[in-house]
């Protein structure tokens, strides 16, 4: 079964979200809203039958980019919480800007969302909707306000409207062009609309209060002129909604009952509930409207995840793509071997906050060490290979070692690994001269060859850089008698006749420094330069046969997948997806 396939576990840590759910639900809040099938206006819900979700959230992508690391934590908290409440959540495309946005996101974000293991069909149908599709109503409803008073088309130039807009200690100032007439603002906006102005000479404006102490509230632009063909209206529209009055409207028209935003959108709380009342006043949305709750957002070291700055990584070529398995795009995290399930963990053990903290990578890390601890196959790989000659192990002979695939689980079985006299290890595996405390290959010392015999150390030929070592028949391992010779070190092997040659990437983070970019600092200049190491390993011939975005722990190394674009039939590359160990927390 795909990771995608398995239903997400339910959460159940309290937090201050699920404390207002269910404080709602308790209260019956939303209990009397009625639903007919899709979403619309107060009208199309009229003598509808009760809403089957007793709460409903949703997921609100712009597609003008990839997922990120961030968007894992909303995509869990939104679906999660409809999940355990027995509600909806949508995943609606907020597409109001059709200078930025392409079906290629659409797509990934699909993708991304189903990756996670959640979905938005229910048993009323799916929930998969686009902002686009409510721009005849968003328009109906601002020509609404502008007949009741409550919005006015503006002339002022942006430096204009800027300049009187007011501090956060001085009061806006009106423009002359608010006491403009519902009438004449009406002309205007619909001379606006079919195409009569260029960008920038008009935009529609609440009238709210130039004199509100939250400059949110000093009369917001609401629509503006945008000469741009859209991915999915084409060239129907010439005016286009802001966000923030976009999200309210579309929130509505899905009956959402709790809209979760980032900090950033606390201050545009008051706009949301003022446009919402004014549309239940004027029977556009049924009552009661949705109320917006704020979190925060998922801030962590070593990563960048402003839109704006992952742009510039893939437009400057410093990484290979939105989906290099070193960028902190889920489509990345996924060629780079990370777990939905280990994602879902994450989320669970950060929990959610009203106060923003700097969450370190390393926790991320941990939960995918957890997660594939669970999930990945053993494997033997040899990274940094040099030759073993066993001098009296026949020539030409081979035989079989059975291998646990998972040493915790032994259900999993065990497999058949070939053995010959002619091996890789790994070259730190030996030592001229071993310093304290060394415990593997050197003159004259023994080691357990793993799932295999004991061999003693005679040397190294510096000509055919290989290691010379002697075995002892009787003490392979599952034999009577095998650990009658006893050794402190026991390294791994692959058979040099058997072995799967294969690309390897050693990817680790891709920023040195845990915040990069600080103090104004060009975050570019704090890029890890081995990042991303390519070597060619030695690997047991099991894992040539390696499916695309399989995992597998590589014993000593760390957890690696078989990369899920450029894997092909008969010849995988392998992936690094984290060490063993946290390596970065010394």
């Amino acid at each position: 079964m795909s990771d995608a396939a398995r239903k997400p576990p339910v959460a159940s840590h309290s937090n201050f979200i699920r404390s207002h759910i269910e404080a709602d639900l308790a209260s019956g809040k939303y209990a009397s809203r009625t639903w007919s099938g899709k979403p619309g206006a107060a009208k199309m819900h009229e003598g509808a039958p009760k809403d089957p979700a007793k709460v409903r959230t949703r997921f609100p992508p712009e597609p003008n980019g990839y997922l990120h690391i961030g968007h894992a934590k909303a995509i869990c908290l939104n679906f999660g919480l409809a999940l355990a409440y027995g509600g909806a959540c949508h995943l609606r495309f907020d597409d109001t800007n059709p200078e930025k946005e392409e079906q290629e996101y659409v797509d990934s974000i699909i993708a991304a969302v189903r990756w996670l293991g959640f979905g938005w069909e229910t048993g009323t149908g799916s929930h998969l909707y686009y902002a686009s599709d409510y721009f005849d109503f968003m328009y109906h409803a601002a020509e609404c306000l502008i007949e009741a008073g409550h919005a006015y088309v503006d002339s002022l130039s942006a430096d204009q409207m800027r300049a009187l807009r007011g501090t956060l200690t001085e009061p806006g100032k009106e423009s002359p062009y608010r006491s403009r007439s519902a009438e004449e603002n009406l002309k205007l906006f619909r001379q606006m609309r079919d195409g009569k102005y260029k960008e920038g000479e008009h935009v529609l404006r609440a009238k709210i209060d130039m004199a509100s102490p939250n400059i949110n509230l000093r009369d917001p632009a609401i629509y503006r002129i945008r000469k741009a063909t859209h991915h999915r209206t084409g060239d129907k529209w010439c005016v286009y909604p802001m966000y923030t009055y976009a999200h309210p409207i579309e929130d509505a028209l899905e009956n959402i009952t709790h809209s979760l935003c980032t900090l950033e959108f606390e201050d545009q709380r008051p706009f949301y509930d003022w446009l919402l009342e004014h549309l239940v006043r004027d029977g556009l949305i049924q009552r009661p409207p949705p109320q917006q709750i704020e979190f925060a957002r998922l801030n962590l070291t070593y990563v960048v995840l402003s839109k704006r700055r992952l742009i510039q990584l893939v437009g400057e070529k410093h990484v290979s793509g939105w989906d290099d398995p070193r960028m902190p795009t889920l489509a990345g995290a996924r060629r780079r071997g990370y777990t939905p399930e280990g994602f879902r963990l994450f989320a669970e053990r950060i929990g959610i906050s009203k106060a923003n903290q700097m969450i370190d990578y390393s926790i991320l890390e941990d939960c995918m060490r957890e997660h594939l601890n669970e999930v990945a196959p053993r494997r033997m790989a040899v990274l940094d290979p040099v030759k073993l000659v066993i001098d009296n192990y026949p020539e030409g002979r081979e035989e079989r070692c059975e291998v646990p695939n998972h040493p915790q689980k032994p259900d999993w079985g065990k497999r058949s690994v070939p053995f010959s006299r002619e091996l890789w290890i790994e070259r730190e595996d030996y030592a001229e001269t071993p310093p304290k405390g060394y415990f593997r290959l050197f003159p004259g010392n023994k080691v357990r060859l793993r799932y295999g015999y004991v061999v003693e150390c005679v040397g190294y030929d510096s000509a055919t850089d290989t290691v010379r070592c002697r075995y002892d028949p009787d003490t392979k391992s599952g034999t009577p008698g095998a650990d009658k010779v006893k050794v402190k070190g026991n390294i791994h092997w692959v058979s040099a006749r058997h072995a799967c040659a294969a690309e390897v990437r050693l990817y680790d983070r891709l920023f040195r420094a845990a915040h990069p970019g600080a103090d104004d600092r060009d975050f570019v200049l704090d890029l890890n330069p081995d990042s991303k190491k390519l070597i060619t390993a030695q690997l047991e011939p099991a894992l040539r046969e390696a499916k695309a975005e399989e995992r597998f722990q590589f014993e000593r190394h760390g957890y690696f997948v078989a990369d899920i674009r450029e894997s092909g039939p008969d010849a995988p590359k392998f992936n690094r997806a984290v060490t063993l160990r946290d390596s970065w927390g010394k």
